[in-house]
């Protein structure tokens, strides 16, 4: 982080950091008392100690715990003794109203939250204070969600909700312009990465409600985000990749996701250790090195490829699916690093497309031009390398070997939502969705079932969305309609069976609940819930 703390720190706000620097995270704070509660899984959920705060001073509690000298010394008494657990909140997501449409208009203050009150030397406390009203997801989401937020934002326009999309707006641009990008969510340990960059469509989505005018206000932080996601372009050598741009063979500049850091994820730190010792163990089966001090380096350097690429896959929103997977089906050979994802750099060229918008609403036709000429050149490339004539659909794109991949997946929808695909590449796009991925509650997320949770079975909220606002753009209208009324239907059944709206459903057996991933299925939900009002909004 180095070089984007140096980059965008005349933006920091002094007060939020200590010596020039990003909060520190749980992991770095409590050190091997840390690792000891999440590796010995004394919480269930790996996500509840990263979101506690500290009842005393961490200096005191760090200095008990190192001068602990009792062998039947009980770590769980000393969490609950020493530490303010979170609280997953579950009242107000029982079901009131027999209608689905009130019951989301009824849980939008259930979902609130205030701004936080920001405390100084507040060592421990993982959140990044936001100075405006909030939406959370809900269940163990006790915080903003990137690209979430986006989906969220949808049901409130329908819901009347102007004031609350523009104090959320206004947050994303804060982080932006505090952290110099906008992080997974508000949390320390969420700062070394983002998420899928819908800010600039929240822009848009507001500017509908109030006017051009916001273009003008938000212009300097969806500058300032496309410098974060094009950091290190000037540098770039063909066939190369530096942070999140990679530079193909062809000299454009295409995206991928990634994460500063190589370490477990504080959230999750016991599954991704468990998946980097994992993927050593069957490279160490593989080769043959006769020095042990070699072996080590080697295994080293697996275990740190895989917390990188586990921390992209967070990145990408889509954790976890087997597109990121090199065999398919298996955690431990995840490659998301190698990828040049569809959607991710569809969203780059709308990014691109809307900041000419908003130069040009302020005369700044120059550096407008430049924007569009790099989202045409962009275009081109996303044709080039994910495009499969063959196949007549859209796949992620490996650019280490150079080779398009081969599972099939809702992403592959994201060129028709930013109007990338021709009409041609358009019709055998919809085609291979309706033929590979429409299930009888909506669109499955992948075709491969592995288990994780962006794979089949499931399917989830914001790609229906984008899927049927890209059919639509090109006039698929019954696949579209297809896709949203299946996908109401299974949001209607399964509120009338469990009186909630949820994280994800089973879109292929309508009569189960949706599972797989690191934590159970959650209620509540945002983007559930901004989707279904949108939807119902697109059928009218």
């Amino acid at each position: 982080m180095k070089t984007i703390t140096l980059i965008y720190f005349a933006f920091i706000p002094t007060l939020l950091f200590s010596q020039n620097k990003f909060p520190l995270t749980p992991n770095k704070i409590y050190g091997d008392l840390f690792s000891d509660i999440q590796l010995n899984q004394i919480l269930p959920d790996g996500k509840t100690f990263v979101d506690a705060t500290p009842k005393r001073k961490v200096k005191y509690i760090l200095s008990d715990y190192d001068s602990k000298i009792d062998s039947n010394f009980n770590l769980t008494k000393f969490v609950q003794e020493n530490f303010n657990l979170p609280l997953t909140p579950t009242l107000g997501y029982e079901k009131k109203e027999d209608n689905v449409t009130l019951h989301i208009k009824n849980l939008w203050p259930v979902l609130l939250r205030q701004p936080d009150k920001y405390i100084k030397n507040d060592v421990g406390n993982s959140i990044l204070p936001l100075p405006y009203p909030y939406i959370v997801p809900g269940g163990r989401f006790r915080e903003i969600y990137y690209w979430d937020s986006y989906f969220t934002l949808l049901g409130l326009k329908e819901s009347g909700e102007t004031k609350m999309i523009e104090n959320m707006v206004k947050n994303f641009a804060y982080l932006i312009n505090t952290y110099g990008h906008m992080p997974n969510g508000n949390r320390s340990y969420y700062l070394s990465r983002s998420q899928p960059p819908f800010f600039c469509l929240m822009v848009k989505l507001l500017a509908s409600i109030k006017g051009e005018g916001v273009y003008k206000t938000y212009l300097p932080a969806m500058e300032k985000e496309y410098a974060y996601w094009m950091l290190g372009a000037n540098k770039i050598k063909p066939t190369k990749a530096i942070n999140r741009v990679v530079k193909m063979q062809s000299g454009a500049l295409l995206n991928r996701y990634w994460d500063d850091e190589q370490t477990p994820r504080p959230e999750s730190y016991k599954e991704d250790y468990e998946t980097a010792e994992a993927a050593a163990l069957e490279l160490a089966m593989r080769i043959k090195v006769a020095l042990p001090q070699k072996l080590k380096e080697i295994l080293d350097e697996r275990r740190a490829f895989t917390y990188k690429n586990l921390r992209a896959g967070a990145c990408s929103g889509w954790d976890f699916s087997s597109r990121w997977f090199a065999d398919n089906k298996n955690m431990n050979t995840i490659q998301t690093t190698q990828i040049i994802p569809v959607d991710l750099n569809c969203l780059l060229f709308t990014m691109e497309q809307i900041i000419a918008h908003a130069l040009l609403t302020v005369k700044n036709n120059i550096s407008a031009k430049s924007y569009l000429k790099n989202a045409a050149i962009r275009k081109l490339a996303i044709n080039k390398y994910c495009y499969n004539a063959k196949s007549g659909y859209y796949f992620d794109y490996n650019f280490e070997t150079q080779q398009q991949l081969s599972v099939i997946t809702a992403a592959g929808l994201f060129p028709l939502f930013a109007n990338i695909a021709t009409t041609k590449q358009s019709i055998a796009t919809a085609l291979m969705a309706k033929n590979n991925l429409l299930k009888a509650g909506g669109l499955v997320t992948t075709t491969n079932n592995t288990g994780q949770q962006w794979d089949a079975p499931n399917g989830w909220a914001p790609l229906q969305w984008i899927a049927v606002k890209g059919l639509k753009n090109y006039k698929q209208n019954v696949l579209a309609n297809a896709i949203a009324n299946r996908w109401l239907m299974l949001n209607d059944k399964v509120y009338l069976a469990t009186g909630k709206m949820m994280e994800k459903y089973n879109v292929e057996d309508v009569s189960k609940l949706a599972g797989g991933g690191e934590y159970p299925s959650q209620d509540g939900f945002g983007w559930t819930n901004g989707v279904y009002l949108a939807l119902k909004t697109q059928l009218k």
